[in-house]
């Protein structure tokens, strides 16, 4: 005899197949969340970058050679005393008191004493020269019995009959040039400037106290391309006082 299924033992057995297991809800990945940077982070950060900016700065940078650094001088005071007078002999010693021209020598250039000989014969008064390269130099000869100036070009030219070198350098200049210039006092000066394959030649002359006067600045051609200014400023700064 066949059994009868009570009703709700059908819904029970029909519920228990078919019912699903509620699906859990998705995961959702936790926000990360940023904390501003403290005060002490934010100041080494800017200590380091501060640090490494400034080192890249000084490796970047050419440092400045040993003749970049300015020129310093220091005043000469030239009496153009006699043979008889040199070293203060029969004269006054002082010769800052007694100074009969001046001109400026750069620091670290010796001077060359003068004989007593050589003040007689060609009236060179006082030398200086620098000791890296000997044949770069200053310096000044007189001669007694000049009231003022020849032209220009006269003058050179005796300047020269006495001094092998600067005919030898005018002889072989590849240009001469000369102008005139007075001082604040309107003192006269003739300038020369010769240009010569070996060397350079800046020369000054003035006529005071019945005395003419003839500063000379040579270099050979190396050392005026590197020295030109300090040459220059040697040479212009001579002129006669008192």
């Amino acid at each position: 005899m066949a059994s009868i299924l009570h009703p709700s033992s059908f819904h029970s057995s029909s519920s228990s197949t078919t019912t699903k297991p509620p699906v859990p809800p998705p995961l959702s990945r936790p926000q990360a969340t940023l904390s501003p940077p403290s005060k002490t982070l934010l100041a080494k950060l800017t200590t380091t970058l501060t640090a490494t900016a400034l080192a890249t700065t000084i490796l970047t940078t050419t440092s400045p050679s040993l003749a970049d650094s300015p020129t310093t001088y220091s005043i000469y005071y030239g009496t153009a005393a006699s043979a008889a007078n040199y070293g203060g002999y029969g004269g006054n010693s002082d010769k800052k008191a007694s100074a009969e021209y001046i001109y400026d020598v750069p620091d670290g250039w010796k001077e060359r004493l003068v004989s007593k000989v050589e003040k007689g014969t060609n009236g060179t008064d006082s030398e200086f020269y620098n000791p890296k390269k000997k044949a770069e130099k200053e310096y000044l000869t007189f001669l007694a019995g000049f009231r003022q100036l020849a032209p220009k070009d006269v003058i050179l030219n005796n300047l020269a009959l006495s001094d092998v070198n600067l005919q030898d350098l005018i002889a072989n200049a590849d240009g001469v040039t000369s102008e005139e210039r007075k001082d604040e006092n309107g003192q006269l000066y003739y300038d020369y400037e010769i240009d010569g394959v070996s060397g350079h030649s800046l020369i000054s002359v003035t006529c005071a106290k019945n005395k003419l006067y003839a500063h000379f600045v040579n270099a050979p051609a190396p050392e005026w391309k590197r020295d030109e200014d300090t040459l220059r400023h040697i040479h212009q700064s001579f002129k006669t006082v008192g």
